[in-house]
C-alpha cells in the first residue's frame, strides 16, 4: 500500500543555511526512498522573505553584513563557519562573488508560479538553479532579467512568469510564515516544526516517526 508523506520547507533564497538544509533534505529523502520505497512524498517549498523591507534593487552585500555583524572580523568568521558547514554537504559557497543582498520577493513569486506550471522534478531544478545562481555565481536574484533567464532555462516562457516579476519591491506574502521569521524550518505531516539545517539523519527520523503514526492510526 502506498503511503503519502507531506514535507514542507520554509526557506529564503539568500539564507545559506537553507541551501545546506536543502542538501540534508535530499540525503534524507534518498534514505527514505531506499528504506521505504512504498512511500510517496509531497514536497512543498514555502517561501519566507527574511528581509521584506529591502529596496527593490537590494543593498551592497558586504556593506549589509558589515553593518549587521559589526566588524570585518565578525563577517569573516561567520562566512568561514557557513562555508565549513556547506562543504560537509558538497557545496562551495563563494561569498566573494556576491555583490548584492537582493530583495527576494520576485524570486519567491517565480517559484510559486512555477509550482502550478512545472512537474515536481522541474520545480526542484528551478529551485536548485536559483540557489546556484546566487551562492555559486553571485547573480542578483532581485534582477528580473536574471530571474527570467533562469526561468526560461528551466522550461518556462516569458509570458508565463511576467506577472510575478514586479519592479516595486513588494513583499512576498503567501501565508507560509511571518516575514522575517527564521529559516530553514521543516514540517512533516503537520507535526511540529523542525528548526535549522538539521542533519539528514534527524530529518529521516522525523519522516519515519510520522509514517509510523500513520500506520498506527
Amino acid at each position: 500500500m502506498k503511503l503519502l508523506l507531506s514535507v514542507e520547507v520554509f526557506f529564503d533564497f539568500v539564507c545559506p543555511w537553507c541551501l545546506i538544509g536543502q542538501r540534508h533534505l535530499q540525503a534524507a529523502l534518498l534514505l527514505l526512498q531506499r528504506e521505504r520505497p512504498q512511500v510517496r512524498v509531497h514536497l512543498q517549498w514555502r517561501g519566507v522573505q527574511l528581509l521584506p523591507g529591502l529596496p527593490a534593487s537590494g543593498l551592497p552585500f558586504h556593506a549589509f553584513y558589515l553593518q549587521r555583524l559589526g566588524s570585518e572580523e565578525a563577517v569573516r568568521e561567520r562566512q568561514a563557519q557557513v562555508r565549513a558547514a556547506a562543504c560537509v554537504v558538497g557545496e562551495d559557497i563563494d561569498f566573494s562573488r556576491i555583490r548584492r543582498m537582493p530583495n527576494t520577493g520576485n524570486a519567491h513569486r517565480l517559484l510559486q508560479r512555477a509550482a502550478g506550471l512545472l512537474d515536481a522534478a522541474r520545480q526542484e531544478a528551478l529551485l536548485a538553479q536559483l540557489f546556484i545562481a546566487y551562492f555559486h555565481q553571485g547573480r542578483d536574484l532581485g534582477d528580473s532579467r536574471v530571474l527570467l533567464d533562469i526561468a526560461q532555462r528551466c522550461g518556462l516562457e516569458a509570458a508565463q512568469v511576467a506577472g510575478c516579476l514586479r519592479d516595486d519591491g513588494s513583499p512576498f506574502l503567501d501565508g507560509a510564515g511571518r516575514a522575517g521569521s527564521s529559516v530553514p524550518r521543516f514540517r512533516v505531516n503537520q507535526e511540529p516544526l523542525i528548526a535549522g539545517a538539521q542533519p539528514a539523519e534527524v530529518l529521516f527520523a522525523a519522516m519515519t516517526d510520522a509514517l509510523q503514526q500513520v500506520e498506527r492510526a
